[in-house]
């Protein structure tokens, strides 16, 4: 028996072990993989800096230019294989004409492996690149500089995939978030990123559930909404964005021998606060607003703790009235309406409606 105990022990603590080296060996490949993913893009950045710099010797650049990277295609991916072909040269240069003016700090200068040749007596200048080739092949197609760079910053403080920083720009984010906010906080978007420090920071307008896969023109109910979402809830959670915890639905409580249930409860850890969501699939009443003030009144008095903030209540519906909202609750209401929508918002639109939005604002100043 005692041996048998003895070959037990040896075996977990061989696991412990194994599972200690496993996860450093796990570790060192992926910072490795980082550190390889970082250089090969400060060097697709000084490789399109060189042809960019060529092509400014004053030749007849529309030919000429062709001519060069057919030839530094060819004999680039028979030194080095796939990767240099003459779209992606073309990719490389780009890259370096939209980021090379942008006002990033310069980390350090590239190591002896990377320096230049030329016995020139400067070094080529690292640029504080954070993320991948990939992610900065749609970033730098991005026209706008403030909405680049907020992707850019979402895309590194969020670990976003190639994947979803491709969603989250089709969705168009930044401006939805940009149409939820004042002027303000608009330009914060820019240089910080999306940061949430009050309730009005986890709107958006509209609420992109193109990942439902529910089409506008068929029928469904509030019932089948619900489901989608919970059948969905992990892009549902990267949608409503940051701090969110799922905490549960059709949440039930009573009072006066009456049940009432609200539809989707969750907890924002960055606010400290539950958030409410009741789906509405027609046009949002003040009926609407009122069941919504009680659900929120309720968690207040009953289920809120002392250190926590006040209750948040999101209406998620198809088409709110802001002038509605403003009528039926006091100011200090922490309700809001947010309309939602079943396919990948019109960008070209959203984007107009924020110029125009901020000029508006410039006019009133």
């Amino acid at each position: 028996m005692s041996n048998d105990l003895d070959t037990r022990d040896d075996s977990l603590e061989n696991n412990k072990l194994y599972s200690r080296i496993a996860d450093l060996i796990e570790h060192a490949r992926q910072k490795v993989a980082s550190v390889v993913n970082l250089t090969m893009v400060h060097t697709y950045f000084e490789i399109g800096r060189m042809i960019v710099e060529d092509e400014q010797k004053g030749k007849d650049r529309a030919e000429y230019g062709k001519a060069v990277l057919k030839e530094l295609s060819t004999r680039l991916t028979g030194k080095f294989g796939k990767g240099f072909s003459e779209q992606n040269l073309r990719n490389m240069r780009q890259f370096f004409i939209v980021y090379a003016n942008r006002d990033l700090s310069i980390r350090q200068t590239l190591s002896s492996g990377l320096e230049s040749n030329d016995n020139q007596s400067s070094k080529v200048k690292y640029y504080d690149f954070t993320l991948n080739w990939s992610h900065y092949l749609i970033l730098m197609r991005i026209e706008n500089n403030a909405e680049r760079n907020f992707y850019e910053i979402e895309a590194t403080n969020e670990n976003w995939s190639e994947r979803h920083l491709s969603r989250q720009y089709h969705s168009s984010l930044y401006e939805r978030l940009a149409l939820s906010l004042n002027k303000e906080d608009v330009l914060k978007l820019a240089n910080e990123g999306h940061t949430v420090v009050k309730p009005e920071d986890i709107l958006k307008n509209p609420l992109s559930l193109e990942f439902l896969g529910l089409e506008e023109k068929e029928s469904y109910t509030e019932s089948d909404l619900e489901h989608a979402i919970i059948s969905k809830l992990q892009q549902f959670l990267l949608e409503l964005g940051k701090g969110f915890l799922f905490e549960a639905r059709q949440k039930r409580f009573t009072f006066d021998d009456e049940h009432y249930f609200v539809d989707l409860v969750f907890y924002n850890r960055l606010l400290q606060c539950y958030v409410l969501i009741d789906l509405k699939i027609e046009k949002l009443t003040h009926q609407d607003l009122g069941q919504m003030q009680m659900y929120v009144n309720y968690y207040d008095r009953v289920e809120k703790r002392e250190f926590e903030k006040p209750t948040i209540g999101i209406l998620l519906c198809k088409k709110k009235s802001n002038a509605l909202v403003e009528l039926t609750l006091p100011k200090d209401a922490h309700i809001y309406a947010s309309e939602y929508s079943l396919y990948l918002p019109d960008k070209q639109l959203l984007q107009q409606k924020l110029t125009e939005w901020l000029k508006e604002f410039d006019d009133l100043n």
